[in-house]
């Protein structure tokens, strides 16, 4: 158990890696489902290209929804993005680096299930087999077939069991054009995605080196900032509920020891310290408030040193800078008697 806790640490401590090895796992189970579906074309002329298109396109389209689903950054962005101004601005560059880190990572695995499905050629042999040029490849002048007829014995390509128009074009002439474009087309999908993806992570700091750096800096900081206030909720929580509990039992004690005079137990050393780490914040309403705040208005990014106490109580206003005080030169006479 203590090992799976140490594991479970070290992914939340390296979020970077525990998402990119996300991506990959996903990669690698968009290929194993590709290879265990069992791929039928209806044959038909009016569902062959539905069928094909909706395998090429529909699978990658859930893997990205579950790119984003599974990326633990989404809902901290739709907080950053509907949170209100309050005295800290929202900086839409911060936004848009935080939405394309995460589009970038969930874009892996339905690349790789469009790259997969092309490289195979199942999808456009299904989906485009009634446009083979029969002109070019087949016996044009073979009569006695409407329009109709003949898109309806095209369809029949990649079934091969029932196809009965040899006469018109062979089956394996059929299937061989048609996986050939297939294959040429992943092919410069893949291309395609290897440049964009090296024109993203090369170029783009190249040229916006100084906005990138201020994108990656204030990212980081809304995710660290959302972690450890995170954690300060924990603590206060865990204090919270120990102090009440340990001021239940007390009430419980001292009703006990008025009933049968028993004589009172020494309060816990540890509850005066579980009484410091509330902050004065004690009780339902207060805390409420406190939640309500940070939502409404964070602080602004501006560290200062604390505004000094007046005699009328702590105010916030601007203190007049104090001056050290001037040294006061000190003049000495010598007098002479002789």
């Amino acid at each position: 158990m203590d090992k799976f806790r140490m594991i479970f640490q070290f992914l939340q401590s390296n979020q970077e890696s525990f998402m990119n090895g996300i991506c990959g796992i996903m990669a690698l189970a968009s290929t194993q489902i590709y290879s265990a579906f069992d791929f039928n074309c209806p044959c038909l002329p009016r569902y062959n290209l539905a069928y094909g298109l909706g395998i090429l396109l529909v699978p990658p389209f859930i893997l990205f929804l579950l790119g984003f689903v599974l990326n633990n950054n989404v809902s901290m962005l739709a907080e950053e993005w509907r949170r209100p101004q309050g005295q800290r601005g929202k900086d839409p560059a911060v936004l848009r680096y935080m939405f394309c880190s995460m589009a970038q990572r969930a874009m892996i695995a339905p690349v790789v299930w469009v790259s997969v499905t092309l490289l195979d050629g199942k999808c456009i042999t299904c989906a485009f087999c009634t446009l083979v040029p029969v002109e070019t490849l087949g016996n044009a002048s073979h009569s006695g077939l409407s329009q109709g007829d003949m898109k309806r014995v095209l369809a029949r390509i990649p079934c091969k069991e029932i196809y009965d128009g040899q006469e018109l074009i062979t089956n394996e002439v059929a299937v061989r054009y048609l996986r050939c474009i297939s294959q040429a087309l992943g092919w410069c999908f893949v291309l395609l995605m290897t440049m964009l993806a090296f024109l993203v992570r090369s170029l783009r700091p190249c040229f916006t080196q100084a906005a990138f750096l201020k994108s990656r800096y204030w990212s980081h900081y809304i995710d660290i900032e959302r972690k450890l206030f995170d954690e300060t909720c924990t603590e206060h929580a865990r204090s919270f509920a120990k102090v009440c509990i340990q001021q239940f039992f007390e009430g419980m004690s001292a009703d006990l020891v008025a009933a049968h005079c028993h004589l009172p137990r020494k309060a816990p050393e540890d509850a005066g310290e579980a009484t410091e780490k509330l902050l004065g914040i004690t009780d339902l309403d207060t805390m409420n408030m406190v939640l309500k705040s940070w939502h409404r208005c964070k602080p602004p990014l501006h560290l200062h040193p604390p505004a000094l106490p007046s005699g009328n109580g702590w105010t916030g206003e601007v203190q007049p800078p104090v001056h050290p005080p001037v040294p006061r030169r000190e003049m000495a006479a010598y007098y002479s008697w002789v």
